[in-house]
């Protein structure tokens, strides 16, 4: 009875665990990806299988900079709580509304909830890994579920953990939690510190905390009172920071302001700057504009507002030019790949990610299925290592930047994001020679294109306020 318990967590594990006696773990950069990435080890190393490494994988450039491998060896390929599968990845897991080039993996769960590391803690697993306490509050953090469990912006930027002695042991443990967090958080971009994580924690937030603080003191990163002060410093700055104003009750915000000090940026600063708006619209200078309800206010889906439709509406503006306007494939595979860390052992923008993430959207020239099954063996390449003859051909196929903006977008009625704008400042590839392109700069088509969405979306969101 037993084993068929287990042969119901993820398809085909049994049969897994005699092919592949070894496992790498590919995870999303937070605090759900880390437990989830845990909760797995631990899934499958009950079943027989080891782990012996662990990635980080992230949305945009650095989704496809990750370590290649083609599972042809006794190293299973794994990827948990990240929306965009490869055929490399044997097992793969999610909790998000929707999946894209999971189709070739082995053995899937899909499941939408709070958190994958529920999914694979509770559901999954015939026995839970993480407790019930610990799952909420990395639910809680996941889906930002603050106001309904009495969570304050403060206990949510806080960095020191101390035991309250008048508060009952679940108010303690969330306190923990949120620390936990929070410190995952600050240090989540120094090279290897996730990985550490995830290969040495035992499923237990107290753990991953204890781990944490070990490796701050070990590998001399900055302590808990250099980030409180770093934190402090980054609230007073963003206080008055020219680039943030509040327009009736929406935070209009453009960039994150000065994010280099260790703990100073928090997501939730401007509500923690100003509490009683309801909504924040921000632009980043990467192209992407993200919109959300205060998650600390009861009401979070105020007067019925939804962003999600919001986001259609606005870009509704746009439709026709956007629609005419043509992005390349060899442009979008030159942006995916150029992340800093690109290199020969990445995974690379292939033919079947462009298929994954824009299904049958996308114009070629004539000669069908032989034309494109060429196109899928060059793109196997990095795009630097491609001849001009098939930069070219790639030039033949593209995307009209509104199917490009949907597919690269999404959310609901309490957080949503427009994304992928920066791809219309960038229509061609680079030419052959010496090429610069000022990503950031304040002039350039997509910057301006960018803040333009935002504006319109705050002055419907403020119609939508106004007549609710």
């Amino acid at each position: 009875m037993k084993k068929l318990i287990k042969e119901s967590g993820l398809r085909d594990i049994n049969k897994l665990a005699k092919r592949y006696p070894k496992a790498e773990i590919y995870f999303h950069q937070d605090l759900d990806g880390v437990t989830t990435a845990i909760a797995m080890k631990k899934y499958l190393e009950d079943n027989g299988i080891k782990v012996v490494d662990a990635h980080v994988i992230q949305y945009g450039d650095k989704e496809f900079s990750v370590k290649k491998n083609d599972a042809q060896g006794d190293v299973m390929p794994v990827l948990v709580d990240f929306a965009h599968g490869k055929p490399m990845f044997v097992i793969h897991t999610d909790h998000h509304d929707r999946q894209a080039g999971a189709e070739d993996t082995k053995s899937t769960s899909f499941r939408h909830s709070r958190s994958n590391v529920e999914t694979i803690s509770q559901v999954v697993s015939p026995g839970d890994i993480f407790t019930d306490k610990d799952i909420l509050l990395i639910s809680t953090v996941d889906s930002a579920n603050f106001a309904m469990n009495d969570i304050s912006v403060d206990q949510v930027i806080n960095y020191l953990f101390k035991l309250d002695k008048d508060a009952s042991l679940a108010k303690n443990k969330m306190a923990l939690g949120l620390v936990a967090n929070k410190l995952l958080l600050a240090f989540k971009n120094k090279p290897g510190f996730l990985e550490e994580l995830v290969m040495e924690c035992t499923p237990s937030l107290m753990n991953i905390l204890q781990t944490i603080k070990r490796i701050m003191v070990e590998k001399g990163y900055a302590t808990v009172d250099q980030l409180e002060k770093n934190k402090e410093n980054y609230i007073q700055q963003m206080k008055n920071h020219p680039n943030v104003k509040v327009e009736g009750n929406i935070i209009v915000q453009y960039g994150g302001g000065k994010m280099t000090s260790p703990g100073s940026y928090d997501r939730y600063t401007p509500f923690k700057n100003n509490p009683e708006a309801d909504f924040i619209v921000i632009a980043w200078p990467l192209g992407l504009v993200q919109a959300s309800c205060n998650p600390y206010k009861k009401e979070r889906e105020l007067k019925g507002v939804n962003l999600g439709e919001i986001a259609q509406e606005v870009l509704s503006k746009w439709e026709g030019q956007l629609k005419e306007r043509q992005i390349p494939l060899s442009t979008i595979k030159w942006i995916s790949e150029g992340s800093k860390g690109f290199g020969p052992e990445s995974v690379g923008f292939t033919f079947r990610d462009f298929v994954a993430l824009y299904g049958d959207k996308f114009k070629t020239m004539e000669n069908g299925k032989e034309y494109l099954t060429h196109i899928g063996q060059m793109m196997e390449k990095p795009f630097t290592e491609l001849p001009e003859e098939h930069k070219k051909m790639l030039d033949d196929i593209t995307i009209n930047a509104w199917d490009l903006i949907q597919s690269n977008s999404g959310g609901h009625k309490c957080i949503t994001n427009i994304s992928g704008l920066s791809y219309l400042g960038r229509g061609k590839r680079p030419p052959e020679g010496k090429y610069k392109y000022n990503a950031e700069s304040e002039d350039s088509p997509y910057v301006k294109f960018t803040k333009m969405v935002q504006n319109e979306f705050v002055k419907v969101l403020q119609s939508k306020i106004n007549n609710g």
